[in-house]
């Protein structure tokens, strides 16, 4: 049985990081596609588990072999999501989360339509702020920009099938899992799945 794309976008300082961890740590079978970037390994990031950090020109050879279900620039780094990896957990019936912007996700439903999309909202611009803050990651100049892009980010919540308010983080986390819950219980999902147990009951 092929299993389900699901995409994941909100602004910087959302909260989309932590929720889709503490999502892919309590739901079975689901895993998050690791993205290639040419950022800067972040303290506490890990190679292969984070991103795949790559340099600038590794990313362009596979970008031209045609090696990105999609990719984007965002604040001057480059993000792409690894085709052949996303294909073959699909192909293997697991379910698959990216994590990516707006940008990604406009080229997934091109490349995807089926695919699940779901934005995460934060409940207000002063709360955004105090989590990039909070990260201890970032300048006050980049803080500055990512709130700075925000608005453009938050305005593309339209295009999406599902938006979640990260106000409380657990119930953000159930509203989250339940989207995941909903497309599984799916007709077609279901049907296949328990194939034999529908024609038992029909015999």
């Amino acid at each position: 049985m092929q299993g389900t794309l699901f995409v994941v976008s909100a602004p910087s300082g959302a909260g989309k990081t932590s929720l889709v961890h503490a999502l892919v740590e309590s739901t079975p079978d689901l895993h998050v596609s690791v993205s290639h970037t040419t950022r800067p390994q972040r303290p506490g990031e890990e190679n292969g588990v984070n991103y795949h950090f790559v340099d600038k020109a590794r990313f362009s050879a596979m970008l031209n072999d045609n090696a990105f279900l999609e990719h984007a620039e965002v604040f001057g780094n480059l993000y792409g999501t690894s085709m052949q990896s996303v294909t073959d957990q699909l192909n293997a019936g697991h379910d698959v989360i990216l994590e990516i912007d707006w940008q990604g996700a406009e080229q997934i439903r091109r490349q995807a339509p089926q695919a699940v999309s779901i934005f995460i909202l934060p409940p207000s611009r002063e709360v955004l702020r105090e989590r990039l803050v909070g990260r201890g990651q970032d300048s006050e100049a980049v803080i500055q920009g990512r709130m700075a892009q925000a608005t453009e980010q938050i305005s593309h919540h339209v295009e999406f099938d599902y938006l979640i308010i990260n106000d409380v983080f657990e119930v953000a986390l159930a509203e989250l899992r339940s989207v995941i819950t909903s497309q599984r219980l799916r007709h077609d999902k279901q049907a296949e799945r328990h194939l034999d147990l529908i024609s038992s009951l029909l015999s």
